[in-house]
């Protein structure tokens, strides 16, 4: 069954329709599938169950996502179902097949819940589909006894009762108190008010601090140069091809190239460097910061 192709109705009135199939019938394309990779008995399997994997995920039609987008992942989470089923196991397809589709809806949900992501672990996805009913459940029970519960008392109520740690609780709490909001939103009413995002700190420089690094990198360039200019052609030509390269050349390939040994080559390059750096710091007291 192609489910991008129909609607949620087309799809639910194809899926009612589908065959009912046997225990004997439901193992027997078990098994063309898992030792045959048979298409046509999969596609039966998959058919007959479909109305399971619609009538579960109308179930989670409460979170506001679009019911055709659940069905689309409760018929992803089927034929996963029907790709991991070991018929020898004893158990049914449709038993088998509940765990994968429920899973398939609830991961699909809480990846649209929020930009921000929810939660991932299971503890945070049994907080995400139990904490609302298991708090109402235990406001009525203390309403019924004339008690009226702390928030602080009712997270702790809440963390035995679905068996995760407090702090999953409050963290869960928060995130589903708020919701997400446009930053192009207007801070008011009015049509000329200003958006959210214009009130966000620029931390990009400002212009006075790219006026000032440029005029320091300028001078910079200016020292070097003059430093550069100290050296010999061949303490030049080292320094050149060591550090001004995209990429350095070895020592090795240096020497080969000068008729020196590598060693020699690292010495004429550190006797380079102690002059660039001697000429630097006679240029000025502030090229310090440049060098540490």
């Amino acid at each position: 069954m192609a489910l991008d192709s129909f609607n949620d109705q087309t799809l639910s009135r194809r899926a009612m329709k589908a065959e009912l199939l046997d225990a004997e019938t439901e193992l027997k394309l078990a098994y063309a599938w898992r030792d045959q990779r048979d298409e046509v008995a999969l596609h039966r399997l998959i058919t007959a169950y479909m109305r399971l994997a619609i009538s579960m995920a109308s179930k989670f039609k409460r979170y506001g996502a679009p019911m055709n987008d659940l069905i689309q992942e409760a018929g992803l989470g089927l034929m996963k179902a029907a790709d991991k089923f070991d018929p020898d196991r004893g158990v049914r397809f449709s038993t088998y097949a509940v765990w994968w589709i429920k899973a398939s809806i609830q991961d699909y949900v809480m990846r649209n819940w929020s930009i921000v992501r929810t939660g991932s672990t299971s503890s945070q996805k049994s907080l995400f589909f139990n904490m609302r009913r298991v708090q109402a459940r235990l406001e009525r029970e203390a309403a019924a006894e004339g008690k009226t519960l702390e928030a602080h008392e009712m997270r702790r109520m809440v963390a035995k009762e679905i068996g995760v740690p407090l702090h999953d609780v409050e963290m869960m709490e928060g995130r589903l108190s708020g919701s997400d909001y446009s930053l192009n939103a207007t801070q008011s009413t009015e049509d000329e008010g200003r958006e959210w995002i214009d009130a966000l700190e620029d931390e990009s420089a400002q212009a006075d601090e790219r006026v000032e690094e440029d005029m320091d990198l300028a001078q910079l360039r200016q020292w070097l140069m003059m430093a550069m200019n100290q050296l010999n052609e061949r303490e030049r030509f080292i320094v050149r091809e060591r550090k001004l390269r995209e990429d350095a050349r070895t020592l090795e390939s240096l020497g080969n190239e000068l008729g020196l040994s590598k060693e020699r080559v690292r010495q004429l390059e550190a006797a380079a460097f102690a002059k660039i750096r001697k000429s630097l710091e006679a240029q000025s007291p502030e090229v310090q910061h440049f060098l540490s």
